[in-house]
């Protein structure tokens, strides 16, 4: 959920809001053809009568009226019979995307960015969508139409601004309108303008921004939903960060929006987002509407659907009843000593059993949602990737780093992925050559990205044409990086199958501070610090890695001068995860030293003999695992992880729950004049091949892949002209 204006990063816009910064108004008002901002370069306003054409029609721009998520908006009509129409305007700024990307994304907004019922029924859900898309092939821009001025009405971020909060009645209301529509987008069937048909729908993009209140009179409102984020996420520059759009994200995210506008603010002193686990910030009005919008955050037992969580608003008391009853409650309270009938006790136990049992199917039960057609948006296959650059190139990494890793996974061919990636499309003569170097002190820089910066020759006649790092710190401003699949390390402890299991002892799981006091020698046996283990010594191993070590020291030990000496004494000499995972559950059952260890995620997710620990920030934090079970179910110490019955959660990573994991990027010199090898690299393992590729290997997708696909060859193989 978006509270602020989205930033582009390569453009220098003062306010951080190029979309409508007053710059770029004066901009206008001063030179109405202006392309571009005096200021920062951003792309400028539409001036007045400007014509867009469509499919559909002509229309002409009267009046700008502002900016709106991702885009801006303006009034105009419809040319041909002068209807009013809102045209909301996209960008796609040559800065932030190049023009592959800006055309990809072109064509994906024409085929996706409007919805209609499959049903062929005009039934009003209050649902905004667009007339018509329109892409401007000759420029950086996108466009929808919609017919009247309804789009253009009072966001409840405005309403914010200008009434302060709601009360809790009011708030009821557009909850319940709100949660109406959801129902209607998560349960029907709808079709894009491209043809296809999508089943359940995922708005994913809720926030004050998104909703829209129109004031039928001084006690009556209605609510409308807008800007879809199968077509509104396009427009994000590439280094933005999005979740994964879901039904709970969609519930989650509208709760959110009912706390700002009961409490009456987005925002902290700070300008940091409101924090609803904060209890001082909640009214006492309404103790129920509370509890509800509780639930719909995920603060509480969650609700598993739009419609669930509507007939639960429903059949909520109304504010004064509820008071009423706590009144009521209070005094039988004190006047007859906290009785309660037994058949209340009854249902209430009863209530509580079944909600427990719902709360565990509607967590770890597979969801069907909008997940799986993000990943069919994707580019199918390396061969559908255009533009390639023909010639020979060369690229680099950690010799003993993750890429090296990932390169020596073998297909089902027996060959392995360094072979495939060598050579990935038949019908191009290009060649993608791997040559890993070695960091002398990567605490002192990278070598790959050093030799990428200097243009090192890693073989005759041949320089770095860009580098494979999860380094995200050591990319400066001459460097490009596009993210292609997430990394992340998993602390392990032995899986021993003997009574004395250390797993179960720890409650398989670890924070982050238990983990810097044992790696800086402060915490030397199992059973100190709370940590729950028996009284045998802790034996810290680091592995050979040298970009896991780096990661590990920075996100563990904060880069603390410190704290990584003391770790520098108190850990073993580094030695290889291989080597750790052979000598792990003997050390612990013969000789009573129970090792804990940490690699990356190739290395370490896919064996049995160290069990990998879910990690949390702190002790008060809730731990977040990595490593989840075919059914959905994260694992747990009772589980026999030896079955290979396993997965990296894609959620955990993609929405930075898992406080271990990082991106893994490919990093390119800025600079036009050389072929684009690092970039259409990138674009390749961005397919829907490169990602299911990926993911057999060991990283992490950057979206989830259906299983059916994941479980076929389909993505081993690479089509012949």
């Amino acid at each position: 959920m978006s509270l602020v204006e989205p930033r582009y990063q390569d453009y220098s816009c003062s306010q951080n809001a190029p979309l409508n910064c007053e710059q770029l108004k004066l901009t206008a008002e001063q030179f109405p053809k202006a392309k571009f901002c005096l200021e920062c370069g951003f792309p400028a306003i539409l001036p007045e009568k400007a014509e867009i054409k469509g499919s559909r029609g002509t229309y002409q721009v009267t009046k700008f009226l502002g900016s709106r998520g991702m885009g801006r908006l303006y009034l105009g009509i419809k040319i041909d019979d002068s209807q009013p129409v809102v045209i909301k305007e996209y960008l796609l700024p040559s800065r932030s995307f190049n023009t592959e990307e800006a055309s990809q994304r072109q064509e994906t907004f024409v085929r996706v960015a409007g919805v209609s019922s499959v049903d062929g029924k005009n039934q009003d859900f209050r649902l905004i969508t667009p007339y018509e898309a329109i892409a401007d092939r000759q420029g950086d821009r996108c466009y929808t139409i919609t017919i009247g001025n309804l789009e253009a009405s009072q966001t409840l971020s405005q309403y914010l601004r200008e009434k302060a909060a709601m009360k809790g009645e009011q708030v009821r209301e557009v909850l319940s309108q709100a949660l109406q529509t959801l129902q209607f987008l998560h349960s029907q069937k709808f079709r894009l303008p491209s043809g296809q048909v999508r089943q359940d729908l995922i708005h994913g993009h809720i926030s004050l921004d998104s909703l829209l209140i129109v004031q039928n009179n001084p006690q009556s409102s209605t609510i409308y939903l807008c800007d879809l984020a199968v077509w509104e996420r396009l427009f994000e520059p590439p280094l933005a960060q999005s979740s994964i759009s879901s039904v709970p994200l969609d519930l989650n995210d509208l709760g959110r929006v009912a706390f700002y506008l009961w409490v009456g603010r987005a925002v902290n002193s700070s300008s940091q987002p409101l924090d609803p686990r904060d209890t001082q910030q909640w009214p006492s009005s309404d103790p129920e509407l509370k509890q509800f919008i509780y639930r719909l955050i995920g603060l509480e037992t969650p609700f598993e659907s739009a419609e669930e969580a509507r007939q639960a608003l429903l059949q909520l008391k109304k504010e004064k009843q509820a008071d009423s009853a706590a009144t009521i409650v209070n005094t039988e309270q004190k006047e007859k000593g906290f009785r309660i009938p037994l058949i209340l006790l009854g249902l209430l136990v009863l209530s509580l059993l079944c909600g427990g049992i719902w709360y565990i199917l509607s967590k770890y039960l597979p969801k069907v949602n909008e997940e799986s057609s993000e990943f069919d948006q994707l580019v199918r296959t390396f061969t559908d990737v255009n533009g390639v650059p023909s010639g020979n190139f060369t690229y680099t990494g950690e010799k003993q780093g993750t890429w090296s890793n990932i390169l020596t996974f073998r297909l089902s061919s027996n060959k392995n992925l360094q072979d495939l990636l060598t050579k990935p499309n038949e019908q191009i003569t290009a060649e993608f050559n791997y040559h890993p170097v070695s960091s002398p002190d990567i605490t002192k820089g990278s070598e790959p990205i050093k030799s990428l910066l200097k243009g090192n020759q890693l073989k005759e006649n041949q320089s770095t044409d860009f580098t494979m790092t999860s380094l995200e710190d050591q990319v400066t401003g001459d460097l490009d990086k596009r993210k292609i699949a997430y990394d992340g390390l998993l602390v392990f402890v032995p899986f021993s199958k003997k009574d004395q299991n250390l797993p179960k002892a720890l409650h398989g799981q670890i924070s982050l501070e238990q983990l810097s006091q044992i790696y800086t020698g402060q915490v030397t046996y199992w059973d100190e610090n709370k940590l729950g283990g028996p009284h045998i010594l802790i034996k810290p191993l680091a592995p050979t890695e040298p970009e896991a070590e780096i990661q590990f020291q920075k996100i563990v030990l904060h880069n603390d001068e410190q704290k990584i000496a003391e770790y520098k004494k108190t850990v073993y000499p580094p030695q290889s995860t291989e080597e750790t995972q052979q000598q792990i559950v003997t050390q612990f059952d013969e000789e009573k030293v129970g090792i804990i260890s940490y690699g990356i995620l190739s290395k370490t997710w896919n064996q049995c003999a160290g069990y990998p620990l879910a990690i949390s920030n702190d002790e008060k934090s809730a731990a977040s695992q990595a490593l989840f079970r075919l059914n959905n179910q994260p694992i747990n110490p009772s589980d026999n992880i030896c079955d290979k019955r396993n997965r990296l959660d894609v959620g955990t990573f993609v929405n930075g729950l898992y406080p271990l994991g990082y991106p893994l990027f490919v990093i390119y010199r800025k600079d036009n004049s050389t072929k684009p090898a690092g970039y259409k690299f990138a674009e390749i393992l961005k397919t829907r091949q490169g990602q299911c590729l990926l993911s057999k290997a060991g990283l992490v997708p950057l979206q989830y892949i259906p299983d059916n696909y994941l479980n076929s060859n389909d993505c081993e193989s690479v089509p012949q002209p």
